[in-house]
């Protein structure tokens, strides 16, 4: 007998390159590790970098995030995800749908309640600027990481580590594109990191720029990484290299990130934008 199976729609966005498959559901059993993987395949499924669940929120949020790796691993927050997810909200769930621009909104992650504010630009489909509370930045300390058998400069690699709700470490100088998809894996599951790490790989241009590629644990290489830029800034501030509490612009291959950190143990802010790609369903087993 054939596999029952269930259609579930879903709902494609995209925040400077990092795309989500965003689905509404009651709880978060409607879409398992393993399916999520499936989804999130770009040959055989949809595609994407992640799926985010939007489910009910409590007593103090409009909503709780949920997000899924492209691997079905579960992440503590994502950044250009919850700017996806504020646009979601946005253009579906609330008064912003009515006719109303901005929309100021608490929502529960897995990291902890963050706040967003939305405007949309005239067209309900994107919005021009989302502008997201990501919580406290910790700068945990400077770890010296040796990756045996690499012949190269980069046998051995100072790093930041950072802690922006999930765990990041930053070197603060650029390997080649062929050097990053190298290492980059290797780092990201280094026994130094138990629970696994961000990497990112950032260049600073002057106190107010740097540029910046990461490796997301769980998804590879990705076009953009709000959390990423987050823990980018907090690296280089506490090198002196940007200013504390300033915006710094964060250039990722996807497009800019204007970010804020208030000190070590402080909060950060980040802006950037979102857009609603396409509507579909999907035929899912079970």
């Amino acid at each position: 007998m054939a596999p029952l199976s269930r259609t579930l729609s879903f709902e494609k966005y995209q925040g400077i390159g990092n795309d989500f498959i965003v689905i509404d559901a009651e709880d978060d059993g409607i879409v398992s590790p393993d399916l999520a993987a499936k989804l999130c395949d770009r040959r055989f499924g949809v595609g994407g970098d992640g799926v985010i669940l939007v489910l009910p929120g409590g007593p103090s949020a409009l909503a709780r995030m949920r997000v899924l790796n492209a691997d079905g691993s579960i992440p503590e927050m994502c950044g250009n995800g919850i700017r996806c997810m504020a646009l979601h909200v946005a253009r579906h769930h609330t008064r912003a749908s009515r006719g109303e621009r901005v929309l100021d909104a608490t929502f529960e992650t897995d990291a902890g309640p963050r706040r967003c504010h939305v405007e949309l630009d005239g067209d309900e489909n994107r919005a021009a600027d989302v502008t997201v509370d990501m919580g406290v930045v910790r700068i945990l300390g400077n770890r010296r990481i040796s990756l045996p058998g690499e012949k190269s400069e980069w046998s051995e690699i100072d790093l930041v580590e950072v802690n922006v709700g999930n765990p990041h470490a930053v070197s603060l100088r650029r390997p080649s594109a062929e050097e990053i998809d190298r290492i980059g894996p290797r780092l990201a599951t280094h026994e130094a990191f138990p629970e696994g790490a961000n990497i990112g790989f950032a260049r600073v241009q002057d106190r107010g720029f740097l540029d910046l590629v990461v490796w997301e644990r769980g998804v590879g290489l990705t076009l953009a990484c709000g959390t990423g830029a987050c823990a980018a800034v907090a690296a280089a501030c506490s090198r002196d290299l940007a200013p504390w509490g300033s915006p710094v612009t964060v250039r990722l291959p996807g497009g800019p990130l204007t970010i804020w950190v208030e000190g070590d143990g402080g909060r950060a802010k980040m802006r950037g934008g979102a857009r609603h790609v396409y509507s579909g369903r999907v035929d899912v087993a079970g």
